[in-house]
């Protein structure tokens, strides 16, 4: 998926990094402190960090695989009740018209039977989140 913000890289990198914002602006409707691990108390989140995230019923774990300051933030699954290898990247690059280009992507095996609904329903998902925090990122810059 890729989204469009007028905000700078750094703002949205701010965000990205930010687990407790997550819930402002995206899909997931809480950051679940007690089964994370290694959060940063200034929001600023490592290589390592397990950000456990409740959307409806469902908490999934993602754990930070790779931090590369406005530029690209990468996670795998820690722990997911539907999907095995999930891996995702956000990448920020400058857009050509001014602002940020967000670039949010993953990969992903299911349990048997569960690639039908799944597909379709990450896309919008994803496609969502990204969209989300360009939007958000623009609040903020004003």
């Amino acid at each position: 998926m890729t989204a469009r913000s007028k905000a700078p890289a750094s703002v949205i990198w701010a965000l990205m990094l930010d687990a407790a914002s997550w819930p402002v602006w995206s899909c997931v409707d809480s950051l679940e402190r007690e089964r994370s691990a290694g959060l940063d108390p200034e929001g600023r989140d490592g290589v390592g960090a397990v950000r456990a995230f409740r959307t409806g019923r469902m908490v999934t774990g993602e754990r930070l695989t790779m931090v590369e300051p406005e530029k690209r933030l990468a996670y795998e699954d820690a722990f997911n009740p539907v999907m095995r290898d999930y891996q995702a990247t956000i990448e920020l690059e400058p857009a050509p018209d001014a602002g940020t280009s967000i670039h949010w992507y993953g990969a992903y095996s299911t349990r048997w039977g569960m690639g039908w609904y799944l597909g379709p329903y990450l896309q919008r998902y994803m496609r969502k989140m990204a969209d989300g925090l360009a939007a958000h990122a623009e609040m903020i810059r004003r």
